[in-house]
């Protein structure tokens, strides 16, 4: 896990040593281990990278690496299956004089070229160039795991960095994107959702995930295209719950075994949940005749409705973990929120990321360099209770819609967390047949936008043609869904967090349900085996209900890392800071100042509105 940077010029007095370490200096959060700067000798290549030792810790791993006297690298994330892929390389004459999975990846690149990504089980984001051929490769891993933004001017330069910042150190001006922020503000969006290449600042494009990118160096003209996708309508009707259950134990077990690999200490993010539990148990049961033992680093708000501690205490009765514990609290999200926004770059749906900040954090605190966690399980396997209803849209004329519906009533009618009201279940049954929802949908943001008095006229004026397209939220199917979630909108925000907030603390985050061969599987499965008798997530609790503690395979108060939000933006010094926030937003003409005589109001973490955090987020892209 490591950090990398660089620049691409048809002039060459535009890369220089100096420039190539201000854009990896301001990285070095991302590799406290070492860095390495290097210039090809025609002066147009410029390379930077900063290292965490994972694998391979000697100096001969150090990058930019180069291989065969053609070939020269910067790479950050991990290749989990290069052993597998060096024992085939080695049979067909290749020699390495590392243990590192970069010097197989360059390997596999000269052998297989572009087409060498079908063949890698990782995550990453890297650049190769390749001197003979005087190209370059860039490319991201499938689902998004690992950040690659760049600057481009065709015919000019190509400058890289994994986060935005490499960049404004390389010499780009920082300049806000007000259409993201106009979409923000109005509807929290984060992402675009027809163009997940554009960010909140102008001229960073971030590369999306499944992408790669050839680069002529005599022209610098680039080539984006896309490598893999999700068949999502492919569905395996025919197979058994047994054998569809054998398969899923037998990818899960070969993914964890793989992100095992490690020269450093492995822990794991326990939240007390459905997935993270899962992973625990597994790496547990993995590693029972040793004398390892594994470290779990936990969030826990005492006294909290929404505490998970009772759930995180089943899972380290039931295993031999040492535990360990941190409560983030309202003044530690006062001392931290400038560093935090800084890692982040861009704004974050809540203080839940808070959360996961300070877990990264207590990992660092015991030496535990790389973390095992269950982030994506709920996009695969249709966690959330969003999910119902293109569930039920998608078997509306089976003989077992009913039976069906009533399972979910009477299953989550009572659950004191996240339970279904009526108004709830009422939605659900309109929403199976409406004729109109795509464009109501989007018609419905216009106007709820044109009529809010949240926004400054001159800046919704400027904007209000350039809403972003919601109607794609509406589904036909549980698998057209999940594919959304996965692949377009939703789950790279959260792997954006997740990179963010562990490298913060030079952590690696390793993530055992994003293989992406166990995800091409789920999504062949029926529907019914995702969601079945009101239970998210059916085939996973079937598969591994013995592998954990049945209190946990069957839960179905499901929370995650929710901190007490609405208590921290009700301390005083908090509400202080969010309204100074919001005023100097109305200083420079984005919110109306009619939001002077509006009412602060806290709010809970998940809530639909969330206004107060998201003009504490706003102003925060302005520093």
């Amino acid at each position: 896990m490591c950090g990398i940077a660089g620049l691409l010029s048809k002039n060459n007095s535009e890369i220089t040593s100096d420039r190539l370490k201000n854009m990896t200096d301001i990285i070095s959060h991302r590799g406290p281990d070492g860095a390495g700067h290097w210039i090809a000798d025609n002066g147009r290549v410029g390379l930077g990278h900063r290292r965490l030792s994972i694998i391979d810790l000697s100096h001969e791993a150090d990058q930019p690496m180069h291989y065969l006297n053609r070939y020269s690298i910067v790479f950050n994330g991990e290749i989990y299956n290069y052993i597998e892929i060096k024992e085939t390389l080695l049979k067909q004459g290749y020699t390495f004089k590392t243990q590192s999975d970069t010097e197989v990846l360059m390997a596999l690149y000269d052998r297989e070229k572009d087409k060498c990504l079908a063949f890698l089980d990782g995550m990453f984001s890297f650049v190769i160039y390749d001197q003979k051929e005087h190209t370059a490769f860039c490319a991201r891993d499938r689902f998004g795991e690992k950040p690659f933004f760049y600057s481009y001017e065709k015919g000019k330069h190509f400058m890289f960095g994994s986060e935005m910042k490499c960049l404004w150190a390389g010499g780009l001006p920082k300049e806000i994107n007000n259409r993201m922020l106009f979409n923000y503000l109005s509807f929290g969006y984060l992402e675009n959702p027809q163009d997940l290449t554009e960010t909140f600042f102008q001229h960073c494009t971030r590369l999306p995930h499944s992408h790669y990118i050839k680069i002529n160096l005599h022209t610098l003209e680039i080539d984006i295209q896309k490598y893999y996708d999700i068949d999502w309508k492919k569905i395996d009707k025919g197979i058994s719950v047994e054998k569809a259950k054998e398969q899923f134990n037998e990818l899960f077990y070969t993914s964890v075994q793989r992100r095992l690999r490690s020269d450093v200490t492995v822990g794991s993010s326990l939240s007390g949940g459905l997935d993270s539990s899962l992973v625990v148990c597994v790496i547990d049961e993995l590693k029972k005749g040793t004398q390892q033992k594994q470290n779990t680093f936990s969030a826990v708000f005492p006294g909290y409705k929404k505490d998970e501690r009772k759930f995180m205490d089943v899972v380290i009765g039931r295993t031999n973990v040492d535990p360990h514990f941190i409560t983030p609290s309202d003044e530690g999200l006062i001392a931290d929120l400038e560093k935090l926004s800084w890692h982040q770059e861009e704004p974050y749906g809540s203080a839940s990321i808070y959360a996961q900040y300070c877990v990264m954090k207590l990992a660092k605190e015991h030496q535990t360099t790389v973390l095992m966690d269950g982030q994506g399980a709920d996009e695969i396997l249709a966690g959330y209770h969003s999910y119902y209803l293109p569930f039920f849209k998608g078997i509306k004329k089976e003989d077992d819609y009913k039976f069906q519906l009533k399972k979910y009533n009477d299953l989550h009618s009572a659950n004191p967390i996240n339970g279904i009201t009526k108004k709830g279940l009422g939605d659900i049954v309109r929403g199976i047949s409406p004729m109109l929802v795509k464009p109501a949908k989007k018609l419905r943001n216009i106007y709820k936008q044109a009529t809010s008095p949240t926004l400054n006229k001159d800046f919704y004026n400027q904007y209000k043609n350039e809403v972003f397209d919601a109607s794609g939220n509406a589904f036909g199917s549980l698998n057209e869904a999940l594919y959304n979630t996965t692949m377009k909108f939703g789950l790279q925000q959260l792997l954006r967090y997740a990179d963010r907030n562990s490298m913060a603390h030079s952590r690696e985050v390793r993530l055992p349900f994003l293989s992406h061969e166990l995800v091409d599987f789920l999504f062949t499965l029926p529907e019914n085996y995702k969601i079945n008798e009101g239970w998210t997530k059916w085939i996973m609790r079937e598969t591994f209900q013995h592998t954990m503690p049945h209190e946990i395979a069957w839960r179905v108060d499901k929370i995650g890392y929710e901190p007490p939000q609405k208590s921290w933006m009700e301390n005083a010094i908090v509400k202080d800071l969010i309204l100074s926030k919001r005023n100097k937003l109305i200083d420079n003409n984005i919110l109306n100042s009619n939001l002077l005589n509006t009412a602060y109001i806290g709010e809970d973490a998940h809530t639909g509105a969330n206004n107060n955090w998201k003009y504490l987020l706003s102003q925060t892209l302005f520093e």
